[in-house]
């Protein structure tokens, strides 16, 4: 069913208390009035002021009457107000580029990834449109939010809907026609469990089918779906491995009061079956820098994508390349011995430099602390002609990013996978 279909029969007209509530086309021929544009973008200042308030309540409405998309949202970020606060920001930056939605692009390939990653159907987009429109009525009231208000909104998301359709229709479509590829989820078995730290395991998965698998691209994720205490939910976990054609891994780590994390922790054993997702994701090597230095750089989790990485750079021929982790200590320092065993392997093409918050004798590292910009114009001399991929919690992502940037690294050669509004990462 297309988008203009799927807008047409949901319930956003009711709510708009108006017939000027137009459906958008899938073919792109209705497009938005400069009158509605104007009055999207008017809504700036009360978005700038209460949109976390108006994105709250529209995650309450959504999850109270439609509890079937339960699984795909995180009720971690829910509690803590991560996932209110990165729609907030999206909505807002969606008003006001709503003229000229090409600086967006990054931000839309992002969250179409992601989409494709926890299955986004475009079934679910008429229910979300329904819970905008509402919020927007209810939390503005309607001496701002008039008819004409929520209409232009209302035209709006229909465009938004369209883009975003259309574009996680393409990636599903790709990802089901090449070889070993899959739409939907697809049955693997747990082929073996590994503890890489105390807090961190491997989970390897095999096809059920025993067919071939797509080989993903290093960086990429995969949709994970899982029943924790009884309750469908799904994650996005990093592939912790290269692309092989006949298993994924995973390594993930036991976060506190983690539903799904610890759930697969203690509960998931090897023969067990678990639903999976395809592989996506745009935090991937650039192929035609294959020739230019490259630098690594992870705190905790963040390295799970960061291995495949780098063996995929060595396979590449890249020679120059520097892999840079930090951890708390070495006892939660996955894949040291891998890493360190590359090093050894490749002395004149890979240099590694770890960092330890705490300061043991018995843990060797190449600095204590947290990772400092003099640490990092001291290892990477060749910073501004390298491309840099990062990721890591938020703190040491924001630091990385304010680091590269007075450093001169050129924002085009830095790269990093981040949930939630860029915005965050700003200083």
């Amino acid at each position: 069913m297309t988008a203009r279909a799927l807008l047409r029969t949901s319930r956003i007209t009711a709510l708009s208390s108006t017939s000027s509530l137009r459906p958008f086309s899938s073919s792109r021929t209705i497009l938005l009035t400069q009158s509605e544009k104007d009055i999207v973008k008017a809504t700036v200042p009360i978005l700038e002021s209460g949109g976390e308030a108006l994105t709250t309540h529209f995650y309450h409405l959504l999850l109270g009457n439609y509890p079937q998309v339960k699984p795909l949202f995180n009720s971690a970020h829910q509690g803590s107000g991560r996932q209110p606060r990165a729609l907030a920001a999206a909505v807002l930056a969606y008003a006001r580029h709503i003229d000229d939605l090409t600086p967006l692009r990054e931000a839309v390939t992002r969250i179409t990834n992601k989409h494709v990653a926890l299955q986004i159907l475009p079934e679910h987009y008429p229910l979300v449109g329904e819970s905008l429109l509402r919020a927007i009525r209810e939390v503005l009231g309607k001496d701002v939010a008039t008819d004409e208000v929520v209409a232009a909104w209302g035209a709006a998301y229909g465009e938004l809907a369209d883009i975003l359709i259309q574009a996680e229709e393409s990636i599903y479509h790709r990802l089901e026609t090449v070889p070993g590829g899959w739409r939907g989820a697809r049955r693997f078995q747990v082929a073996d469990k590994v503890p890489e730290t105390g807090i961190m395991t491997s989970i390897y998965l095999k096809p059920v089918d025993g067919k071939p698998i797509i080989e993903h691209e290093a960086g990429q994720y995969i949709g994970l779906c899982v029943h924790a205490n009884g309750v469908e939910q799904r994650r996005n976990y990093s592939v912790s491995e290269s692309g092989n054609g006949e298993y994924l891994r995973i390594s993930v780590k036991r976060e506190p009061g983690g539903a799904v994390s610890n759930h697969l922790h203690d509960h998931v054993r090897i023969g067990d079956e678990l639903d999976v997702y395809p592989p996506a994701g745009e935090f991937v090597l650039d192929a035609s820098r294959a020739n230019e230095p490259l630098i690594l750089i992870s705190a905790g989790a963040g390295i799970t994508p960061t291995i495949p990485m780098l063996k995929d750079a060595l396979a590449a021929g890249r020679k120059h390349i520097t892999f840079i982790h930090c951890a708390r200590s070495e006892d939660v320092h996955a894949f040291r011995p891998l890493t360190s065993s590359i090093a050894k392997e490749n002395p004149d093409r890979v240099k590694v430099y770890t960092v330890y918050e705490t300061t043991d004798p018995h843990h060797l590292a190449d600095a204590t602390g947290l990772l400092s910009i003099d640490q990092l114009k001291s290892w990477l001399p060749h910073a501004k002609k390298s491309d840099v991929y990062f990721l890591g919690p938020k703190p040491f992502m924001k630091g990385v990013k304010f680091y590269l940037a007075s450093m001169g690294v050129p924002e085009e050669r830095v790269h990093y996978e981040f949930f939630g509004p860029a915005e965050d990462l700003e200083t």
